[in-house]
């Protein structure tokens, strides 16, 4: 449905932004009081990573008056391969200033608003309050909550993406025009469920097809011109090369944005959603061991059976030396309890601990009740103990 315009025209365009912006001038849905707009327009973006990359560098070059960055992270050299605003030279930069630097060499009219904080419950209306419109380019669910209930309760809109491996989502939030995120969404998935694309990975030119369509429909919440994603998700598969449309209604008992709503301020988004499931929060007390112990344990001969509970493609990174492959999927759906030891002592480690975890409340489920996991996982092993090993 088309929506009237965010954000109110500014007064002018300088004879450089009509020089700088005349490929859009032109396009009569946009014009001088588009472009005006645009100018006026002062959008956050959520994140300066994979999707935050092309939107942030987009947005600046379609002319966004005021774009603010959030990012607490650091740039690291696995960003490279798809967080494009970043480059070699800016690796242990923060990103939000690595990100910055590139918005004002792309435009130089833009004002950049840097926010190199983690947004939480604390800060985020703060931060919020002072834009139109938001782009999430957020990676976990609790914060993709966070986000949404924030913006609700503030009345912003917000341009949502998502991806993974070849696949990528994007949809216009806006409680009060349609659906919220939670409209689409009412719970987050159970911890482990849902790998993230440190997890699974993700192909790095994906995020340039969601970015690119995130930023679209920010310049037409923006401008009032066509029909923004309110009410439709727009769905992505690479592979395929297809596109799908699905339409999302407003749920009138949205727990944020229904008729009798339960969730009035934010409340804590990580108990909300989880980092894992009780079972492996019960199962991993007492059975914790870090990467050092292990390397005790290996270097004093004891029986233990090193397990890697992650996907073959992540085994063949890097490993811990000693170990064997049982995928987490297999074990928590019973496939592999038969190739787990009865005789020695299970030790599963994963990536970061989050999957060994669940892979441990499965095993002393089965019985092997001395089964333990590592803390940190194989990023703790390299951090530790040997830190040749590449990480990813």
């Amino acid at each position: 449905m088309s929506l009237p315009p965010l954000v109110e025209p500014a007064a002018d365009l300088s004879v450089d932004e009509v020089r700088r912006y005349s490929r859009h001038l032109i396009i009569p849905d946009v014009g001088m009081d588009g472009q005006k707009r645009l100018k006026n327009a002062r959008v956050l973006c959520v994140g300066a990573g994979g999707l935050g990359s092309p939107a942030l560098m987009y947005l600046a070059a379609a002319g966004v008056g005021t774009l603010g960055i959030v990012d607490f992270d650091t740039v690291d050299e696995s960003n490279l391969q798809r967080q494009i605003i970043h480059g070699q030279s800016d690796v242990g930069r923060p990103k939000a200033e690595s990100a910055a630097a590139t918005i004002r060499e792309i435009n130089p009219n833009i004002d950049v608003v840097i926010h190199n904080t983690a947004l939480d419950n604390d800060n985020v209306m703060e931060i919020f309050a002072d834009y139109d419109l938001i782009v999430d380019g957020t990676d976990n669910f609790a914060t993709r909550y966070m986000v949404n209930d924030a913006a609700v309760l503030l009345g912003k809109p917000y341009v949502w993406g998502s991806i993974f491996r070849f696949d990528g989502q994007a949809s216009v939030f806006w409680a009060e025009q349609g659906p919220c995120y939670r409209c689409l969404y009412p719970e987050p998935p159970p911890p482990g469920m849902v790998p993230s694309c440190a997890e699974g990975g993700v192909l790095g030119v994906l995020c340039a097809s969601i970015g690119s369509i995130q930023v679209n429909e920010a310049i037409k919440v923006i401008t009032g011109i066509g029909e923004p994603l309110v009410g439709s998700l727009m769905v992505y598969d690479g592979l395929e090369m297809e596109y799908r449309k699905i339409k999302v209604r407003k749920d009138p008992n949205c727990a944020v944005c229904g008729e009798n709503p339960t969730v009035t301020e934010l409340i804590d988004y990580d108990d909300f959603c989880g980092a894992v499931t009780d079972e492996a929060a019960e199962a991993a007390v007492g059975s914790t061991i870090t990467a050092r112990e292990l390397e005790a344990w290996i270097k004093e001969g004891r029986e233990i059976d090193l397990i890697d509970v992650r996907e073959p493609a992540e085994y063949e990174i890097v490993r811990i030396p000693g170990s064997r492959l049982i995928p987490k999927g297999d074990i928590v759906s019973g496939a592999a309890l038969a190739d787990l030891p009865t005789e020695r002592q299970a030790v599963f480690y994963c990536k970061s601990g989050i999957r060994s975890a669940e892979a441990l409340a499965a095993a002393k489920a089965a019985g092997l009740k001395n089964s333990v996991h590592v803390q940190g996982g194989v990023l703790g092993w390299i951090n530790q103990v040997d830190p040749s090993l590449p990480t990813y």
